[in-house]
């Protein structure tokens, strides 16, 4: 039967002990020994880092070190490769400390003979071998740990993190020390989800796919889905909680712009079904009206009067319609490079009798050296405006301040109105782009639907941010194509 080859590295500044250690390994019935004998220690730890061999021979006297340095430099340098440690005599401090800088085995020159040497040798191997092979999964399952783009964590029995990756501590704006000295509640927004996950645990074990709010260390709040399953080590007596938090985030705001283009598609067919049942019934009562004009004789000052009515609210009926499907209708857009500060410059120019009329201060705060945006100009313009007409109206006379701010980050350039304003109730925010919502007694609730219709038709985004009371934020996102 073939031998097995095994590659030594013999650190061994006596040439008599070097023959003798070759003799004896020459003398082996189960391996092939290639030895490689190198008393330099400057060159050992060279071939230990850069070259492969399948064990090290190390003599524990070698001039001014021992071999003890060697193999606690193997083990800083992460070289995955069992130590024999050989002395001229027993000692009993040395065979400890060869244990615990990590020798596979501790054996003294005056003992040793072929068998014991190939004994040890064999017994470091297959010992090594178990090593390695746990070595590689931990680096596989850490490396799995370490890259994921999930946050996951680790925390003990009273639920203090013991672990966490990379990615917890970006999604939660932690350091490591930080994200290491708290508990697992103070990332919770809802204490009562806490304790549901607690009492979830505790009866089974893991709870699966329970969506909930966590809160970053800004007390920034984010929509997640949480699995954690308790792990028991009943060997090494270890317990602890192993959990997965997944961003739904980008889901959410996927799934609240599709509820609300359904909304915008189901108004465009509204819209479009009410002018055709109503403008043509209206067109004939018009001309049947002329007609009545030109043959009833009689009081011309009271058919002048109740004629003026009718005209004007069937002009009236007439512009409502036109609105309802201009506010519905997808937009052609027609696109050019613009710069948006010009844009903004010129949208305020045509709010500027109502800034000046409610002695509105405005503020601008533009980023220099924007870059510029393929954009339709004229819808641009109409979308800021009617944005700016709802910050007017919700502030006081002589008291508003409305706040402009363009700035270019990440590949966007963001448009922030920021006003002084009654505010908008939190339930009332998914609204405000909804057809016909309005909260003014006047008006058909259609210039913010207008709105989100042409920003969609740009790629753009828009968050509203707004507290009753407390004023109003809209920022608008626009994403600047990759280079």
């Amino acid at each position: 039967m073939d031998k097995q080859t095994v590659t030594i590295l013999l650190v061994e500044d006596d040439e008599d002990d070097v023959v003798l250690a070759r003799e004896y390994l020459t003398e082996s019935t189960n391996y092939s020994f290639e030895v490689d004998w190198e008393p330099d220690l400057v060159r050992v730890r060279e071939k230990m880092r850069n070259k492969h061999y399948d064990i090290f021979l190390i003599d524990y006297r070698l001039g001014s070190e021992n071999g003890l340095d060697l193999i606690k430099f193997a083990k800083e340098k992460g070289v995955l490769v069992p130590s024999i440690l050989l002395t001229g005599q027993g000692d009993l401090a040395v065979d400890l400390n060869a244990s615990r800088y990590g020798a596979s085995d501790y054996l003294v020159k005056a003992d040793l003979s072929p068998s014991l040497l190939e004994r040890s040798i064999r017994y470091a191997l297959s010992q090594f071998g178990v090593i390695r092979a746990l070595d590689e999964k931990e680096r596989k399952y850490r490396s799995l740990f370490e890259r994921s783009i999930d946050p996951i964590f680790l925390a003990n029995e009273n639920m203090k993190l013991i672990d966490v990756n990379g990615a917890f501590l970006n999604y939660f704006s932690y350091s490591e020390a930080e994200a290491l000295s708290i508990s697992i509640m103070q990332i919770f927004a809802d204490q009562s989800d806490y304790q549901h996950t607690i009492s979830v645990l505790q009866e089974s074990e893991q709870i699966r796919d329970f969506e909930v709010n966590v809160i970053d260390k800004n007390g920034k709040t984010k929509v997640s889905l949480l699995n954690c399953v308790f792990i028991a080590d009943r060997e090494s007596d270890f317990c602890c909680y192993q959990g997965i938090i997944h961003d739904l985030t980008l889901r959410k705001k996927a799934e609240k712009d599709m509820l609300r283009a359904d909304r915008l598609s189901i108004a465009g067919k509204i819209a479009r079904t009410m002018a055709h049942e109503v403008r043509n019934p209206l067109a004939n009562l018009t001309l049947a009206f002329d007609q009545l004009k030109d043959e009833v004789s009689g009081n011309q000052d009271v058919l002048a009067l109740y004629g003026d009515i009718i005209e004007r609210n069937a002009k009236r009926i007439d512009q409502l319609i036109g609105e309802m499907l201009n506010s519905s209708r997808v937009k052609e857009l027609n696109l050019e490079l613009t710069s948006i500060a010009e844009v903004m410059e010129e949208t305020l120019v045509l709010a500027i009798d109502r800034i000046k009329l409610n002695q509105i201060e405005v503020k601008r705060s533009f980023d220099d050296s924007l870059p510029r945006l393929l954009i339709d100009k004229e819808k641009i313009k109409i979308a800021f405006l009617n944005i700016i007409i709802n910050a007017l109206e919700a502030m006081q006379q002589g008291e508003g301040r409305l706040q402009i701010i363009i700035t270019y980050a990440d590949g966007f350039i963001i448009v922030g109105f920021v006003d002084n304003g009654k505010g908008i109730a939190h339930e009332e925010i998914d609204k405000l782009f909804d057809p016909f919502y309005t909260s003014k007694q006047e008006g058909m609730g259609l210039g913010l639907t207008s709105t989100k219709n042409i920003l969609n038709s740009h790629s753009a985004t828009v968050q509203v941010k707004s507290n009753a009371g407390e004023g109003t934020t809209f920022s608008i996102y626009f994403k600047l194509p990759e280079s």
